[in-house]
């Protein structure tokens, strides 16, 4: 079976933002430093969840960063797409479900501000392998 989810951080209304809520209250786009190191810990038993994360940031990342998240260990990916100062975080996390999947991989940004300090969440998505 494969589930996806798929939305855009800005404009939701609050119903639709407290469906992206993960365990911890936290809206996913926002992340949850709780749902990155749980995801790290999580039970093989969870669904495994492919997530991409499109942010901005106010400054350029150097090449460097984006190479040093792929060594994370988490089969994690930061990339740029053609867009300045537009980035696409991607990742695998086991999870319950899509928004704590996401949260957790957004969380890993807040966990690791030497790589982003400041950010904005543009759309979220994650689809159940």
């Amino acid at each position: 079976m494969t589930e996806a989810a798929k939305a855009s951080v800005r404009d939701q209304l609050a119903a639709e933002a407290a469906r992206w809520t993960c365990p911890h209250g936290r809206h996913a786009g926002q992340g949850c430093v709780a749902c990155y190191h749980a995801s790290g810990e999580a039970d093989p038993a969870l669904p495994l969840w492919q997530i991409a994360v499109w942010f901005t940031s106010p400054r350029p990342m150097p090449i460097k960063t984006l190479k040093d998240v792929r060594r994370h260990g988490r089969r994690f990916a930061l990339d740029q797409p053609s867009t300045p100062l537009v980035y696409l975080l991607t990742g695998q996390a086991r999870a319950a479900t899509g928004p704590e999947a996401i949260a957790g991989l957004v969380g890993f940004l807040l966990e690791n501000r030497h790589i982003a300090d400041a950010f904005t969440v543009t759309e979220i998505r994650a689809v159940q392998t």
